[in-house]
């Protein structure tokens, strides 16, 4: 992040799950709510999702002091780091909008998503839950 010259940052999945398109609405999003956080979710509007299994995506939008914030706070590693950041995000009330938008299976490479993932994921869970 000390590399990153503007306000915001959007943190989003490399391999084209989720389609450039939608970052202008999460930027008019952001504009619109003054949100400190703008989250992409399949289950509002016409969000979906298509050609998917059991790995789940995020497309969010940052303020930048929000996100270096959360960074300090979180502990966790994996693939359960984006659900503590979002509850970290509430316990000190922060701000989050969402934007409808379509979830694509993966264009380019395969899932790291195993057995062992699976599992730490869900030991993650249960130790965020526990302590927060």
């Amino acid at each position: 992040m000390k590399h990153a010259t503007g306000n915001y940052i959007i943190i989003m999945d490399a391999d084209l799950s989720h389609h450039p398109k939608f970052i202008p609405e999460f930027i008019r999003k952001q504009k619109e709510g003054n949100f400190d956080i703008v989250s992409g979710t399949r289950y509002k509007g016409n969000g979906g999702v298509y050609g998917w299994d059991l790995k789940r995506k995020i497309i969010r939008l940052y303020r930048k002091e929000v996100l270096e914030k959360l960074i300090e706070k979180c502990v966790s590693k994996g693939y359960v780091f984006q659900m503590e950041m979002i509850v970290r995000a509430r316990q000190l009330n922060y701000t989050i909008g969402e934007v409808p938008i379509s979830f694509v299976d993966r264009v380019y490479g395969e899932s790291k998503l195993g057995g062992n993932e699976i599992v730490s994921f869900l030991k993650g869970l249960l130790t965020l839950f526990a302590t927060t």
